[in-house]
């Protein structure tokens, strides 16, 4: 019988992205970015100016940085001894939303971590991407982590087999983004990984995989 299956965020869930975006940006480009007190495109203001940054602009700064300080990204606590532990029960895989041409280095960052992962890219909701590594894999069961609500409703839409867990592992703005459990597109929400890897080894194990 073939092995379960984890497919996995990246960034916020199994590395801090926003919060080294953060620094960079008041590094480089003299620009503060308000963690969790506005949406994205709309948290980042010039300090000379006290101007938001018009988002024609915010759009190439996300790319900039990871095009050259993907190398600043640290692992959010907990989690690469918890996706050790649960590759021994269940292949683990990373579907990450970034432009195609990064998926080398994003694979090449992760495995810096310790986490030799294959990674898939995609751009858009994540419920028809999921479906072809699922396809793929054909898993006897299959367990999505994200920090945002809106890939966990594609994922519900999809696959609702999954079993789908809302992780955000950035306190910074965990407490901002709107919840998907509360929405009923996630099973769970729970933002750290002690408490998200003894869930996650239940639902590898649990008789079903119901809501």
């Amino acid at each position: 019988m073939s092995r379960p299956l984890i497919i996995s965020d990246c960034d916020e869930v199994l590395l801090h992205m926003v919060a080294h975006f953060r620094d960079w940006l008041g590094e480089a480009h003299d620009i503060d970015f308000r963690l969790g007190e506005h949406e994205f495109h709309r948290a980042m203001v010039r300090r000379a100016s006290g101007e938001e940054v018009p988002i024609a602009e915010v759009w190439p700064l996300l790319n900039a940085f990871f095009d050259d300080q993907m190398h600043r990204q640290q692992p959010i606590a907990g989690a690469v001894e918890a996706i050790h532990q649960l590759s021994e029960h269940a292949d683990v895989v990373v579907l990450t939303n970034l432009l195609d041409h990064r998926q080398e280095a994003r694979q090449r960052q992760l495995a810096a971590h310790g986490l030799d992962l294959r990674v898939y890219t995609n751009q858009g909701p994540k419920g028809p991407a999921l479906q072809a590594i699922l396809d793929e894999y054909r898993p006897s069961r299959a367990i999505f982590i994200d920090d945002l609500a809106q890939h966990h409703g594609s994922v519900a839409e999809v696959a609702p087999h999954v079993s789908r867990l809302h992780l955000c592992g950035e306190p910074a703005i965990a407490p901002h983004i709107r919840c998907a459990m509360q929405a009923g597109h996630a099973h769970a929400r729970i933002d750290n990984w002690a408490g998200a890897l003894p869930w996650m080894m239940e639902r590898l194990y649990s008789d079903g995989n119901d809501d």
